[in-house]
C-alpha cells in the first residue's frame, strides 16, 4: 500500500527531467489516479496495460474524418498518457517496481503510436493519397521509436548521475544478456521473448551513444560506493540543459501538433513533422550528449592519470 504521507513531489522522478506540461497537467492527474489505485490495491502493471487499450483506441478513432470522433480519440489519448504517468508514480509510491513494469511502460507508447500511424495511413488513403503514404508513415514510425528510446535513455542516464541506481532505471545490455541467457525457452518462454525484445531495445540505445558507454563504463568501474559530489554537481550542470530536448521528442510536443493537424483535417503532415522536425532535434540531442559524455570521460581519465603520478 502507498504511504498516505507520500507527497506529490515524491511521486516524481526528478524536477530536472520533468516537462512543465507534465508537472502542471499529467502528473497531478496521474497522482490522483495513483492514490486511488493504491487504495483499491491495483498494481502498476495493470494500469499500464489499461493505458495501452486507451491509446490504441485513440489511434483507431483518428482513422475517421469526423472531427467529433477525433476529439474523443484525443481525450482517450490524453487519458492513456495520464494512466502512463500514474503507473510510474504508483510504482514509486508503493515501491512496487519491476523489470517487467519498465518494459511494459516503455512499450505502451509504442503500441499507441503503431495504432496511430496505421490509422493515419489508412485515413490518408481514404482521402485520396496513394499507397505510397505508407513510406513516410513507416519512416515516421521508425523515427518515433528511436526518438522515444533515446530520450528515455538520456533521462535515465541523468537520473543515474544525480540519484544513483536507486533513482534510475538505467539498464545495460551486458547485464540483460546474462539474465536472458539464464532463462530457457521451455520454462520461461514468455519472459524470454520479452527479454529478447528489451535486450535489442537496450542495444539500440547503446549503439547511438558510444561516448556515453565509455563514460558509464569508467564510472561503474571506479565509483562502486557512489559518485563523488563534485562529479554529480558538474554533470548535472552540463547535462540538465539537454533534458528539454528529451521532452520535445517525446509525447507532448508531437501530440499537440498531431491534434492541430487533425483539427485542420491534414493529418498526413504529422509524418513529415516527425521526420523533418523531430529527427533534427534528435540528432542535435545525441551529438550534444556525446560531447558531454566525452568531456567527463576525459576528465576522469585525466584525474586517474594525475593520481597515478602522485600529482
Amino acid at each position: 500500500m502507498a504511504n498516505p504521507t507520500t507527497s506529490f513531489e515524491n511521486s516524481l522522478k526528478s524536477s530536472d527531467t520533468e516537462e512543465q506540461i507534465d508537472i502542471w497537467f499529467y502528473r497531478p492527474i496521474g497522482y490522483q489516479i495513483a492514490l486511488f489505485c493504491a487504495k483499491v490495491g491495483l498494481r502498476p502493471n495493470p494500469v499500464t496495460i489499461i493505458s495501452i487499450f486507451f491509446g490504441v483506441a485513440a489511434g483507431i478513432l483518428f482513422y475517421y474524418q469526423a472531427l467529433w470522433i477525433n476529439v474523443i480519440g484525443m481525450l482517450s489519448l490524453v487519458f492513456a498518457n495520464s494512466l502512463d504517468s500514474a503507473d510510474g508514480q504508483l510504482a514509486r509510491m508503493t515501491n512496487d517496481k519491476s523489470r517487467l513494469g519498465r518494459i511494459l511502460d516503455g512499450a505502451a507508447g509504442d503500441f499507441w503510436f503503431i495504432a496511430i500511424h496505421i490509422a493515419l495511413c489508412l485515413r490518408s488513403q481514404q482521402e485520396g493519397w496513394s499507397v505510397w503514404i505508407w513510406v513516410p508513415g513507416v519512416l515516421a514510425g521508425v523515427s518515433h521509436v528511436i526518438q522515444s528510446a533515446m530520450a528515455d535513455y538520456y533521462r535515465n542516464v541523468h537520473l543515474f548521475f544525480i540519484k544513483g541506481t536507486t533513482g534510475s532505471e538505467l539498464d545495460s545490455s551486458r547485464d540483460l544478456q546474462k539474465e536472458y541467457d539464464a532463462m530457457t525457452w521451455s520454462k520461461n518462454f514468455g519472459m524470454k521473448l520479452v527479454a529478447r525484445f528489451y535486450l535489442n531495445y537496450t542495444k539500440m540505445q547503446e549503439s547511438f551513444s558510444p561516448n556515453l558507454q565509455q563514460l558509464l563504463g569508467i564510472v561503474k568501474k571506479h565509483y562502486h560506493s557512489g559518485l563523488p559530489a563534485e562529479l554529480v554537481t558538474d554533470f548535472r550542470a552540463q547535462n540538465k540543459p539537454l533534458m528539454k530536448y528529451t521532452n520535445i521528442v517525446q509525447f507532448n510536443t508531437r501530440v499537440l501538433f498531431l491534434f492541430l493537424w487533425l483539427f485542420i483535417d491534414q493529418s498526413w503532415i504529422y509524418f513529415f513533422f516527425d521526420i523533418f522536425v523531430l529527427n533534427p532535434i534528435l540528432i542535435y540531442m545525441i551529438v550534444n550528449q556525446e560531447k558531454v559524455s566525452k568531456y567527463f570521460y576525459q576528465k576522469i581519465l585525466k584525474k586517474e592519470a594525475n593520481e597515478f603520478q602522485g600529482v
